[in-house]
């Protein structure tokens, strides 16, 4: 199974490609989609979107999860921020892929363990989960990896939840 992790964003939006096959993950691609500061919000979602797509249409992801926006105290950003994930959904929904949404703390509690974790722990540890060099840079990439890791460990439970309820 390969998974898209997504934190969303405007500015820079991080993704990360893993495969999952039984109990393994591991990192196919990761990066980001940058947009130009002062640039139209509408040019900007362009760029979004045709940069998902283009990342959907040559990796093939069978399922796609994505942060869930929380916003405590910048409310100006969280209209376009939410609006660029609404691309990043569409761009889903057109591919007819599944879509699953994963708090920032149970992100942190599938990745570390304790949904209090710090932003360290939680790129150390996608690092360590991985078997990579470096932490991903910018954080917004190490964020997307561990959605998708976060998702491959939720799926295997349920996959198991579901397993059991079915006998």
């Amino acid at each position: 199974m390969r998974i898209l992790g997504i934190d969303p964003g405007l500015a820079i939006v991080g993704f990360g490609f893993v495969d999952k096959e039984g109990h393994k993950v591991t990192p196919v691609q990761y990066g980001c989609i940058q947009t130009e500061a002062h640039t139209p919000d509408e040019e900007r979602l362009l760029h979004v979107y045709e940069g998902i797509t283009q990342l959907m249409e040559k990796y093939k992801p069978d399922a796609v999860a994505l942060e869930k926006l929380f916003f405590a105290r910048n409310v100006t950003t969280a209209l376009p921020v939410a609006q660029a994930r609404g691309v990043m959904v569409l761009a889903a929904i057109q591919r007819g892929l599944p879509i699953a949404e994963y708090t920032p703390m149970q992100v942190k509690q599938a990745i570390v363990g304790y949904g209090k974790a710090e932003k360290r722990q939680v790129q150390e540890m996608v690092k360590m989960f991985l078997k990579l060099t470096a932490i991903p840079k910018p954080d917004d990439v190490a964020d997307a990896l561990a959605v998708a890791v976060c998702h491959a460990h939720s799926y295997s439970l349920n996959s198991k939840l579901n397993e059991v309820l079915r006998k």
